[in-house]
């Protein structure tokens, strides 16, 4: 009898890719990092089990949004205070911490449940081109 197989938590090999976000959308970035996180791109992924990679962002601050998304998309957050809605352009935030665009980015579109929260801790951004993670032999990702 031929069975679907399900990959289990302990027998998933887990590697640690880097993408170069300089001059790429924020959104076609953001998207590849969700697959690689969910483990997608493999042949084993299982949709309830972590069967993803690690993934580095570098370059955060070089991404680029295309059209008017600059002055036009908005960053909201709330106070929880009546009145307390603040909006920032993209423009703005992605001049002061571009890393909180494409964390925003990418936990949007990874499973909001508990296993969406687990897999986002496996996502590293930072801004410039270095990054603390050389003893993990990252794998540079191209698309």
């Amino acid at each position: 009898m031929r069975t679907t197989y399900m990959a289990k938590p302990n027998e998933v090999e887990r590697k640690w890719y880097v993408i170069d976000a300089a001059g790429k959308p924020l959104g076609r970035v953001a998207s590849e990092a969700a697959k690689l996180l969910r483990g997608k791109h493999k042949p084993e992924f299982t949709p309830h089990v972590d069967t993803g990679d690690f993934v580095i962002i570098i370059n955060a601050e070089k991404a680029v949004l295309t059209g008017k998304k600059l002055e036009k998309k908005m960053f909201y957050r709330h106070s929880r205070y009546p009145g307390g809605l603040k909006a920032i352009p993209y423009g703005i935030l992605m001049k002061t911490n571009p890393v909180l665009a494409f964390e925003k980015a990418v936990k949007g579109m990874l499973p909001h449940n508990r296993l969406g929260r687990k897999l986002f801790k496996k996502l590293k951004v930072y801004a410039g081109e270095s990054h603390p993670h050389q003893a993990q032999k990252p794998e540079i990702w191209q698309f």
